[in-house]
């Protein structure tokens, strides 16, 4: 049984379609990236996932059930939302215990302690939070939606207002969450660096559809064409190179910049194609397949349908 599985999820708000039958699955242990322009959707299919939003049409279940009418499953989820939750007035640490007390955390004093060390607040345990920076804030939040041990943790723009000091602090917490206690997260995010550093897979939702939904890795890695780049020793043997690459069949097109060969491939023939270069006497220093960025990928798909603009509510 998936995660979380939405299934032909559509929601209308005044007769304007904001998710026009989205459908994906989160397996359990995945960490997946919900990325999308601002006003695509993002923020609404959280919503409904969480039981605060009815859907149109369509469902989107947790476990197999709506969390909007089960307490029980509720219980094992955590979220982070845009406002962090935090008392100003009260303490890190008062505001921790409040949080394990409404959740019922057994060894409440152990497992406060635990994550103000795990956040790096151990410091500020006893400081009121309306004296905390943005980071600290956002840190001391992201321990509050931890507090219960949830197997589903729920991120919306998790460093959105950050400087970039924080941003690491806070994405390096998420990866420690996801890769040393195999929590499954749902990130939704703009920020396409911290997806690509953070997540396994990655949906891309565009004008209320989900355009592309992989892992990471298979997106990145063009599929249409076979394209590598080999670097060789000097700017005379890549002209060389391409001189020899485009006689062959399999080779699409063949370019040379500086001391770098780019070809393109018809079949996975990288091997012959080495050997050939080899036995040219060309000297040949690296040979790799080139990738796409997650940037490239996602204004891919955006440019692809327009880069519409939506109000999301």
């Amino acid at each position: 049984m998936p995660v979380i599985d939405v299934e032909d999820l559509t929601k209308l708000f005044n007769g304007r379609a904001v998710l026009r039958g989205i459908s994906f699955r989160v397996e359990e242990g995945d960490v997946v990236g919900y990325l999308g322009p601002n006003g695509a959707g993002k923020t609404t299919t959280v919503r409904i996932i969480l039981g605060l939003l009815r859907p149109t049409s369509g469902f989107a279940r947790v476990w197999g059930a709506d969390l909007g009418v089960r307490d029980d499953l509720r219980s094992r989820v955590g979220v982070l939302l845009e406002n962090n939750g935090l008392y100003a007035r009260l303490s890190a640490y008062e505001n921790l215990q409040y949080y394990a007390r409404i959740y019922g955390v057994a060894d409440r004093e152990e497992r406060i302690h635990e994550l103000l060390g795990f956040v790096g607040l151990a410091e500020s345990a006893h400081e009121p939070v309306g004296t905390f920076s943005t980071g600290m804030k956002r840190k001391l939040a992201l321990a509050r939606a931890i507090i219960h041990d949830p197997a589903l943790l729920i991120l919306d723009e998790p460093t959105s207002g950050l400087d970039p000091e924080a941003q690491r602090m806070v994405r390096d917490l998420i990866v420690s969450l996801s890769r040393e206690e195999n929590r499954t997260i749902f990130l939704n995010s703009h920020n396409l660096d911290e997806v690509e550093r953070i997540c396994t897979k990655v949906a891309i939702l565009q004008a209320g559809t989900v355009r592309a939904y992989d892992s990471v890795a298979h997106l990145r890695t063009p599929t249409a064409t076979l394209t590598y780049e080999i670097t060789v020793t000097d700017p005379a043997m890549a002209r060389q190179a391409c001189a020899v690459l485009q006689a062959r069949g399999d080779v699409r097109s063949c370019s040379a910049d500086g001391e770098t060969v780019t070809v393109a491939l018809a079949a996975p023939s990288m091997p012959e194609v080495l050997r050939e270069l080899v036995r040219q006497g060309i000297d040949m220093t690296e040979a790799r397949r080139m990738t796409r960025s997650l940037e490239d990928v996602y204004l891919e798909v955006v440019r692809e349908t327009g880069g519409a603009a939506w109000t999301e509510r």
